[in-house]
């Protein structure tokens, strides 16, 4: 094996028509070596693994992969699986209806006399989840009854079923709590240990300091550099990722907050699955205009499922008073809520937020084409004047606006999202958890837009998980936890401890 490599990429080229996605990169990595792969949203990362893991086939790719010392042509994932190259895509590929065992065997099952052997199935699978440290999963159970968290070490359960040599995680922990993140990276520490190499891709970077050996670096499809972990920290990690240094995440420019114009009163929210259980319980808050309101809390305390009810898109029973300038109005659907200048970009864009057959542009103007139409005819110079506009704007990087919007990296979807909310004119606008899977760069820009629109006059509510974009942001913040209002919070002086203290219901 040359140098002791278990895998080498050598001068990997991927073209999209005349783009290059990914221009001469060189990957190397050792077995039980951890390489942490770092960029911003669209730098390349998601490509050059679906390079690696065979979903982009040998001959559609220029450049050389070296897999145990030996030549890798792989037609398929299944050829790369095979050899032991297993990845985990940030969108979980779990079949809700089938249970744990099943979904860890899917393709593999075990058989007796031609039949499926579920006995086998089913002690393989407990002895994978008591190796993952999840001993109470039922692994005859439906996937769908265990939430996110559980979710993604089932699917690391799966890869590891494939007797992975090498695993690639692409953004594992973007819809973990912190106690489940731990459990994610003791995890990786002890597959590297065992000789299992990983290839860690996240944008919470102290994640990568945490658990990775090596940090590779590309920006623009091109390989930056790559250095080993004990010589780095996070900001020169940030540096080579965005080309300069990122001095201040946060603006800290003032603006200036008016009157109140937005009240909700008695929020009350019922539990989907379980109509008699309230899931945010009586609750009430003001929002002045210019003012970034903070919204705070555990995961499952009940803040999407808030948000949601008041712009009219929660899926179960619910109720509100909403008032806007003093009038009280109806957002009993996300059409009406928009029409009256409440907008809201939700949680998981991919679900809620986007039409994936849709290009770019037409995502954009989504909730105002009537603006752009007359009877049945659509005035395509001036939608397309307005998508250029919002492109430009919010820096979005994507070679045509009529590029299908799956093909573009996770942040410049956000930002797609966001421009097709801001396109409505919002007064009010929500954003729920508005930088998940957003790299350092594209955050500080989604930032500096969210302070650039309380400048404007815009009343913001933000739902976050990130106690430090909460305080960096803000200038209040509500905390809920166990679905009602525990503390209200302005944002002087403040501290990650207080809000927590109020979370976990210590506040006093």
């Amino acid at each position: 094996m040359s140098d002791d490599y278990l895998l080498e990429m050598r001068s990997i080229v991927k073209k999209f028509g005349a783009v290059r996605a990914l221009d001469g990169i060189n990957i190397k990595i050792r077995a039980g070596e951890c390489l942490g792969l770092c960029g911003e949203n669209g730098a390349g990362k998601s490509t050059l693994m679906k390079v690696l893991s065979g979903v982009y086939p040998s001959g559609s790719w220029e450049g050389e992969i070296l897999w145990q010392g030996k030549s890798l042509n792989s037609k398929s994932m299944r050829d790369t699986e095979n050899a032991g190259i297993v990845i985990i895509h940030q969108e979980l590929m779990l079949i809700q209806d089938l249970s744990v065992a099943e979904n860890i065997f899917m393709g593999r099952e075990l058989t007796t006399n031609g039949r499926i052997n579920y006995s086998a199935m089913y002690h393989h699978a407990s002895e994978l989840m008591q190796e993952l440290r999840m001993p109470g999963v039922n692994v005859t159970l439906p996937v769908m009854h265990y939430g996110g968290g559980h979710q993604q070490l089932i699917e690391i359960a799966k890869a590891l079923n494939k007797n992975a040599k090498l695993l690639i995680l692409d953004e594992p922990s973007s819809s973990l709590t912190s106690s489940e993140i731990s459990v994610l990276l003791d995890i990786v520490r002890d597959l590297k240990s065992k000789g299992v190499a990983c290839v860690y891709i996240s944008h919470k970077l102290d994640e990568i300091e945490a658990v990775c050996d090596t940090i590779s670096v590309i920006r623009d499809g091109k390989h930056i550099a790559t250095t080993p972990m004990d010589s780095m920290n996070v900001n020169q990690i940030i540096t080579q990722m965005v080309g300069r240094e990122i001095s201040d995440l946060y603006p800290d420019q003032e603006h200036e907050i008016g009157e109140v114009v937005f009240e909700a009163k008695h929020i009350t929210c019922y539990d989907v699955e379980n109509p008699q259980r309230k899931c945010v319980d009586d609750v009430s808050f003001s929002l002045c205009c210019g003012e970034i309101l903070g919204v705070a809390g555990l995961v499952g305390a009940g803040r999407t499922e808030m948000v949601s009810a008041l712009f009219g898109s929660y899926l179960g029973r619910s109720s509100a008073e909403v008032f806007l300038e003093g009038i009280r109005i109806d957002t009993s659907t996300p059409l009406k809520s928009i029409q009256l200048g409440l907008c809201m970009v939700p949680e998981d864009r991919k679900k809620h937020g986007i039409i994936p057959d849709f290009s770019v542009g037409h995502n954009i103007t989504l909730t105002i084409l009537e603006n752009f139409s007359r009877y049945t005819l659509v005035n395509e110079k001036a939608e397309h004047r307005a998508i250029e506009t919002e492109i430009g704007q919010l820096q979005l990087k994507t070679s045509s606006p009529f590029l299908p919007i799956v093909q573009l990296s996770g942040g410049n979807q956000q930002k797609a999202v966001l421009a097709k909310m801001l396109l409505a004119r919002p007064k009010i606008l929500i954003l729920d958890e508005p930088t998940r899977g957003v790299d350092v760069g594209a955050k500080a820009e989604i930032y500096r837009l969210i302070a650039d629109l309380a400048r404007q006059g815009i009343a913001i509510i933000m739902v976050s998980s990130e106690l430090p974009e909460i305080l960096g942001i803000s200038d209040r913040v509500i905390v809920i936890s166990e679905g009602e209002l525990r503390a209200d919070f302005v944002n002087k002086n403040l501290t990650q401890e207080t809000i927590m203290a109020a979370a976990i219901n210590k506040f006093s």
